[in-house]
Formats: structure tokens, C-alpha cells, sequence
């Protein structure tokens, strides 16, 4: 069996960071609505958050494989443009959390795979297809949430 190199324990214990402050950034966010309006204690919250997470992760890997391939071109992704991506998610996240705003560490990983892919190779490195996939969703969530707002029964 290979060694670790120092350098691959190194990002992967920044990839435990990044998911360390995606736990505590996204788990408030996901419970804070049903325990403020006294819905669901705490404890009842949590529970039905790790539940939905667990089957969240097993629901299917599609946005997964848009942000491996989809997002900037496979051949650039290194070592170095990962580390650099989970330093963005760990930099920005908890900025964000000691400014008290919300975040969304799936768009933090995009923003900073793009950043460092961008860096590393180039504009020629962004593939259209996945951002394409981003905007739609963005779009779709953003002008679904206002019209469905608009509605009487809201």
C-alpha cells in the first residue's frame, strides 16, 4: 500500500474542515424555522434533519456528477484546485456565519472549483453545460419562491 503524502493528508483534512462547517452553517439553517415557531422541539428537528440529510445523500448522485464534470473541465482538477476550493468553502462559510447570513456550501464548492479551475487553467476550463444547470436553478428558485409568495394562500 502507498503512503499518504503529506500534501494529500493536508487537503484531506481540509475536506473535513469544509464538511465540518458545512454541518454547523446548513443544520442550523435546515431546523431553525420549526424550532423558533415551536413546531418541533429541538431534539425532534434534529432528528427528522438527520433522517432527511441521510436519505437526501442516498437519493441520487446527479448533482454530484454535474459539480465533478459539469462545472469546469475534469482534466484541470488537481490536487492544488481542490485544497484551493476547500479553502474558499472554509474562508467564506465562516465568514458568512460570523456575519450572521446564510449560506449554501453546495455553492460555495461551485464558486470555488470555478475560482480555482479558472486559475489554473483558464476561461477555456468552464463548461457550459453545468452552469447552465446552475442558472436555471437559481432562476427557478428565486422567481418560484417570489410568485408562490404572491399567492392568496400564503
Amino acid at each position: 500500500m502507498n503512503d499518504l503524502s503529506p500534501v494529500l493528508i493536508l487537503v484531506l483534512g481540509l475536506i473535513l474542515w469544509a464538511e465540518f462547517v458545512n454541518g454547523w452553517t446548513d443544520a442550523p439553517n435546515a431546523i431553525a424555522t420549526v424550532v423558533s415557531t415551536r413546531v418541533l422541539s429541538p431534539k425532534k428537528a434534529i432528528i427528522v434533519a438527520t433522517i432527511l440529510n441521510i436519505a437526501g445523500a442516498f437519493s441520487g448522485t446527479a448533482v454530484a456528477a454535474t459539480i465533478g464534470k459539469d462545472i469546469i473541465r475534469p482534466e484541470v482538477v488537481n490536487i492544488s484546485v481542490i485544497a484551493s476550493a476547500m479553502i474558499g468553502i472554509i474562508a467564506w462559510s465562516t465568514l458568512a456565519w460570523k456575519w450572521g447570513l446564510p449560506t449554501s456550501e453546495s455553492h460555495a464548492l461551485i464558486a470555488g472549483l470555478t475560482g480555482a479551475g479558472y486559475a489554473s487553467g483558464g476561461l477555456d476550463v468552464l463548461r457550459w453545460a453545468g452552469w447552465q444547470k446552475v442558472f436555471v436553478g437559481l432562476l427557478f428558485s428565486t422567481f418560484l419562491g417570489f410568485l408562490t409568495r404572491l399567492l392568496p394562500f400564503t
